[in-house]
């Protein structure tokens, strides 16, 4: 991408007297075009970047000149080094780490120590997460619609979307974008999509609202639900939502009141309580779930 081209070639540059633009049309894998666009992109940005022509020429950073201490704290490189590492973590390919390594290069004066902080976002289904990340990038950088087939619980469908962001949340990887079935933006999780590929077609720039942090406000028809669980629940429910999700009540048990995302995955996470959570409400989803387990009794007589 080229706002990480662009922090290698000034890295590069730092660390170097001068570099000739085919050095860095090779290093970067791009044309010697590209690498005078993107000097001239340094120079705009207001980085003195100069460039010689002739023998020993070539292209260098005006003498003395140095980042602002201001600009970039030891913690805070720390941190972008940590985010680097860990989007390395799930990309196929390594130009994460190759870029950490050139920031990392001749920056002792911003870090002192090691790495105190290890951000791991790959998951059991790597393999097939990074193929999908990278063709995202590629249709986000360059505005093109993608299509694939989107399993949930209301079926499978045919989709094609104009990718705005790539989104790591609630422990898996999602793709917010306008979806074109639905006329309207929409969260689509990697895990679920299948067939992915570039649509051949562009599209042009719209305004574009940023997923919210809320259930209710990325998925559509939230379902706010009153449960009681049995104080041996404690620990899930500290892991999965936090402690204030909860109160604690004179008998122990725990009501917990949360908005879900749809009576489906409701109705599967509390049975996977069995009989240590009560719903209090509400009452269709009750009988939802009285039904769901009435079923799997059925399933099971005369079998044990």
């Amino acid at each position: 991408m080229k706002i990480d081209r662009l922090l290698g070639i000034l890295s590069v540059l730092l660390q170097k007297e001068t570099a000739t633009a085919p050095e860095l049309a090779e290093q970067f894998e791009v044309s010697r075009r590209t690498i005078n666009r993107d000097v001239e992109a340094l120079c705009k940005a207001g980085i003195p970047v100069m460039t010689r022509q002739g023998a020993g020429g070539g292209i260098s950073i005006m003498e003395n000149y140095k980042f602002n201490r201001a600009l970039l704290t030891s913690t805070e490189m720390r941190d972008i080094l940590a985010g680097l590492r860990g989007l390395d973590s799930i990309n196929g390919t390594n130009r994460y780490g190759q870029l950490m390594e050139k920031l990392s290069a001749g920056s002792s004066d911003f870090l002192t120590g090691g790495q105190s902080v290890l951000i791991d976002l790959s998951s059991w289904y790597k393999e097939s997460l990074a193929p999908k990340i990278e063709l995202l990038q590629q249709a986000i950088d360059n505005r093109l619609e993608v299509c694939f087939c989107y399993f949930s619980p209301n079926g499978e469908s045919e989709r094609t979307i104009e990718p705005f962001y790539l989104l790591f949340r609630w422990s898996s990887w999602y793709v917010w974008g306008y979806c074109r079935l639905r006329g309207d933006f929409r969260m689509f999780k990697l895990n679920r999509m299948d067939g992915l590929c570039l649509s051949g077609r562009t599209f042009p720039a719209r305004t574009v609202p940023l997923p919210g942090s809320g259930s209710s406000a990325v998925f559509p028809g939230a379902v706010k639900a009153r449960i009681l669980f049995d104080a041996v629940c404690k620990w899930r429910l500290m892991e999965e939502y936090g402690p204030e999700s909860f109160r604690e009540q004179p008998d122990g048990r725990l009501l917990f009141e949360r908005s879900f995302r749809n009576r489906e995955y409701l109705v599967i996470w509390l049975m996977g309580f069995r009989d240590k959570a009560l719903l209090l409400g509400p009452e269709d989803v009750q009988q939802e779930l009285l039904e769901a387990f009435q079923k799997v009794k059925e399933r099971y007589e005369g079998t044990v």
